[in-house]
């Protein structure tokens, strides 16, 4: 079973915000695979489906991104999902916008949704895609910046990043991860 989950924050104040980049990855998936985010539980939304025989799970944690692992363990714990089964995609202000970056393992590097994931899997050592968002300029708070949304001359480089981040999850289900990272790295 392979858990795929999207970083964000629910609402639709925060919809197109750059720090929800992780959902839209989700929401191409849901709509790539046919796989409708028809379950609500364990304080996030999510959908189940089959993928060349294997189970496959899409999940937007609604916890707020600082909260999002007391969303992802209990989901993890239910179905019996290992740190070696997941996937989270998330926003990265270290990469320039629309870049993306495949990743087994590392620190949060400031990231609060991957801290709020390190503190309830007990492990840096799970699979990650970063969305480049760049970083602020003109001394714009950082808080600021990733509840803002994209620019326009942002939006084709991101959509890109979207797309290639979800072609990169479709390709780790049938693919080992090292394997889809040195493909797309």
């Amino acid at each position: 079973m392979k858990l795929v989950i999207g970083l964000g924050n629910p609402g639709r104040q925060y919809e197109n915000t750059r720090h929800n980049v992780g959902f839209k990855v989700i929401d191409k998936l849901s709509e790539e695979l046919a796989i409708p985010l028809d379950r609500q539980k364990f304080n996030g939304i999510y959908g189940i489906g089959h993928i060349s025989g294997e189970k496959v799970i899409l999940l937007k944690p609604l916890t707020y991104m600082n909260l999002s692992g007391e969303c992802i363990r209990p989901l993890m714990d239910f179905y019996d999902i290992s740190t070696e089964e997941i996937v989270v995609i998330y926003d990265d202000l270290d990469l320039p916008t629309g870049k993306i970056r495949l990743r087994s393992k590392g620190s949060a590097g400031g990231h609060n949704g991957i801290k709020s994931m390190i503190l309830h899997l007990g492990t840096q050592e799970f699979n990650r895609i970063r969305v480049g968002i760049d970083r602020p300029i003109n001394g714009m708070k950082i808080t600021d910046y990733v509840l803002g949304t994209f620019t326009q001359e942002d939006m084709e480089g991101i959509n890109e990043a979207i797309n290639y981040s979800a072609k990169a999850c479709e390709d780790w289900i049938q693919k080992n991860f090292v394997q889809v990272m040195n493909e797309y790295n």
